[in-house]
């Protein structure tokens, strides 16, 4: 992935450089359009002041005087006498100082029939610059330029007045002031980068401590991170917190684990190779107990694999499925354990409750509770299984004449290897822990409860929907 600081400079530089740019247009399109406004007006009342001096009686001798003061060097105005372009007898070129812009803006003068009476000199490079025809603003071409004139006709002397002003004049002062606006831009341009650059890279530097403090950490390390960060980065760091909690928690679990683990399965091998060798010497009693020592180790190693395969699935699959069916076929695969030991199976309650679960994790599940049942009941001994429903919704019990349970380890024996002392069982501690497992992933319930006078009840619960029971 890119990076952070890289990407928000090249989008900040991109950013500025359109806004600039929109910000330049802009103010290209306002001035034109305000430059033109301010230009009309000014042509507009330099006409009518114009206009306001004329003398009705102002004979050709006045214009001739006008002509050569309006004249500028190498520009002279231009006098007409019906139409006809008349000399000047003045030798005067006009005004010895001018400014270089008077040359763009002209003024002229024709008479009511549109034949000219005075020209400035830009408007007669090329013949006569064409009259008005009416009056107020018109853009007009002459000499290969373009020419914004107001013209207006004068009442009281005839005349038509018009006054021009050169195109490119208003061209060239809208783009002064745009490149005006453009060059401290420009020029602030890699200032104002640097500045950001320092300004991302400071506003990113928090990013970059947790990181390298995080990566810093050696793999034992699984304490909390406490480096002070931005209110963005709070909810970031607390769910590192979160995972490195988690991960410690499960690393305490399986090291736990795997520690007990040892120990459960050290105890009958060793136990198994002191029979063996006490049946090498003839002992068959010692034949006896070395199977069954091989029977406890067998069946920690399967429960052993049962809790490794349910750690390594995260999620359940879920269906409809009817419990009955899946019961009664275990109820039959452990009766002839039960016969065996001389104990009274049964299976009680409705004949049709249907849950919403996984089936094969039910089967494991009750699978245990009937073997932890039956192995910590006495010969002769009672185990009965009932599918029922409980406040409406579906439960299933198993209870038997066992020891029952110390009260104090009734909230504890679900844990790994957790087993009531002095029962002289051969289970292997694992077999509650498994059913919590697995009640937790179908949702239900799990309660353990005392019988009396003697014996165990466990109860699961389900909590979500079932189709119906019968």
């Amino acid at each position: 992935m890119r990076s952070i600081r890289h990407y928000l400079l090249r989008t900040l530089a991109i950013t500025m450089v359109i806004a600039g740019g929109v910000a330049v247009t802009a103010a290209y399109l306002i001035t034109d359009h305000e430059l033109e406004e301010i230009l009309d007006t000014q042509l507009s009342l330099h006409s009518r002041i114009v206009a306001g001096q004329l003398d009705p009686n102002a004979t050709i001798d006045d214009y001739a005087r006008l002509a050569s003061r309006m004249g500028l060097p190498g520009h002279p105005t231009q006098l007409y006498r019906d139409g006809i372009a008349v000399p000047l007898s003045r030798s005067e070129s006009g005004p010895k100082l001018y400014h270089e812009e008077e040359l763009k803006l002209v003024l002229g003068f024709w008479n009511a029939d549109g034949s000219p009476r005075l020209l400035g000199g830009k408007w007669n490079a090329a013949g006569p610059f064409p009259a008005p025809l009416e009056e107020g603003f018109r853009w007009e071409s002459y000499d290969g330029h373009r020419w914004r004139v107001f013209s207006m006709f004068d009442i009281t002397t005839d005349t038509w007045i018009s006054m021009g002003l050169r195109g490119s004049f208003h061209d060239e002062v809208v783009e002064r002031i745009t490149w005006n606006n453009l060059l401290p831009m420009l020029f602030l341009l890699p200032l104002l980068l640097w500045l950001m650059s320092r300004i991302i890279r400071r506003g990113i530097a928090p990013i970059q401590a947790l990181s390298s403090q995080v990566q810093g950490r050696s793999a034992r390390d699984l304490s909390e991170i406490d480096n002070p960060v931005p209110q963005e980065l709070n909810g970031l760091r607390q769910s590192l917190n979160d995972f490195i909690a988690r991960l410690k928690a499960t690393l305490e679990r399986e090291r736990r684990f795997t520690a007990d683990a040892a120990h459960e399965l050290r105890t009958p091998l060793a136990a198994l190779r002191i029979h063996l060798d006490n049946a090498q010497a003839g002992g068959e009693q010692s034949l006896q107990k070395a199977y069954i020592g091989v029977e406890r180790l067998q069946r920690v190693v399967e429960q052993l694999l049962i809790l490794a395969r349910l750690d390594q699935v995260a999620t359940t699959s879920s269906a409809t499925i009817d419990l009955y069916p899946i019961i009664a076929e275990l109820v039959a695969e452990l009766w002839p354990l039960a016969e065996e030991r001389d104990q009274h199976l049964r299976l009680t309650g409705l004949t049709r409750l249907e849950v919403r679960a996984d089936e094969i994790e039910v089967g494991i599940l009750f699978r245990n509770l009937l073997d932890n049942a039956l192995r910590y009941t006495s010969e002769g001994g009672q185990v009965e299984v009932e599918l029922a429903l409980w406040e409406g919704l579906p439960q299933l019990t198993v209870r038997d004449t066992g020891p029952g349970l110390p009260e104090a380890l009734l909230d504890k024996v679900t844990e790994r290897f957790r087993r009531a002392s002095g029962q002289g069982t051969t289970g292997s501690g694992l077999g509650l822990s498994i059913v919590s497992e697995l009640v937790q992933r179908q949702q239900a319930i799990l309660t353990l409860t005392n019988r009396v006078p003697s014996g165990l009840e466990v109860s699961v619960r389900w909590e979500r929907v079932y189709a119906c029971a019968s």
